[in-house]
């Protein structure tokens, strides 16, 4: 029997001839933006890194300890890294230009967003197409971790970056989460399923630190560099 001529057919996007030249300026592109990163972000300075949900806006709770925390950043000379987007993004810049400090926003092309908040300094805001180059900006010029409640990209980048610690691709950092409410649920389940399976180590569960405190995050990351030099994380 003859095969169906239409199974041998195969579609343009995997026709080599075809779409090589434009998979090869798409090389070109992604380098455009890890070089305009990496030039921008290595004048900023010491940064930590705030993430939470762009759906929680001035309304919650969280938005006023976002800005206060952020704030609290800035006095010991931190300058604040975000998303650049709303909600807690817009908290995490709104308190690091009320302590004066730098507010750097790191927005993403998406559909859905409105683009950046008001409380990014201009000269720091970067705008990416490509997720992995923007989490590398997070990453490399980050201090430290601050991680509000928030979603899937929220929970993206809490991963990536205890995924990178616990296999040695980056020198440990200090990793917050804010909200025991919030984070408890996740954590047990950390420690009764993948403890408990050995999928990850003891020490592994020593790689975040939970609180609900403003305070007790900033006392965290400052006790942390007492003992540990400032440099960019790769």
């Amino acid at each position: 029997m003859e095969e169906n001529p239409k199974k041998r057919q195969i579609p343009d996007q995997y026709n080599g001839k075809t779409n090589r030249d434009k998979d090869l300026w798409g090389v070109f592109k992604v380098m455009g933006e890890f070089v305009e990163g990496y030039e921008r972000m290595t004048e900023i300075g010491p940064c930590v890194s705030i993430f939470g949900s762009a759906r929680l806006g001035p309304e919650n709770p969280y938005y006023a300890q976002t800005a206060e925390l952020a704030r609290m950043l800035t006095e010991v000379g931190f300058g604040v890294i975000t998303g650049g987007g709303g909600g807690l993004m817009e908290a995490g810049n709104k308190g690091a230009q009320e302590g004066r400090g730098k507010s750097v926003g790191l927005t993403i092309r998406l559909p859905f967003e409105a683009g950046v908040n008001p409380y990014v300094d201009s000269e720091y805001h970067i705008d990416f197409n490509y997720f992995f180059a923007r989490k590398v900006m997070f990453v490399k010029y980050a201090q430290g971790f601050v991680v509000f409640p928030g979603g899937f990209g929220t929970l993206d980048e809490l991963f990536e970056s205890l995924t990178l610690i616990q296999t040695q691709k980056i020198a440990p950092f200090p990793i917050v989460l804010i909200g025991k409410a919030y984070w408890q649920g996740l954590v047990q389940w950390i420690e009764q399923t993948m403890l408990a399976a050995g999928t990850i180590s003891e020490s592994d569960l020593r790689l975040f630190y939970l609180t609900d405190s403003s305070e007790d995050a900033v006392e965290h990351i400052t006790a942390f560099y007492k003992h540990h030099k400032i440099a960019p994380n790769f």
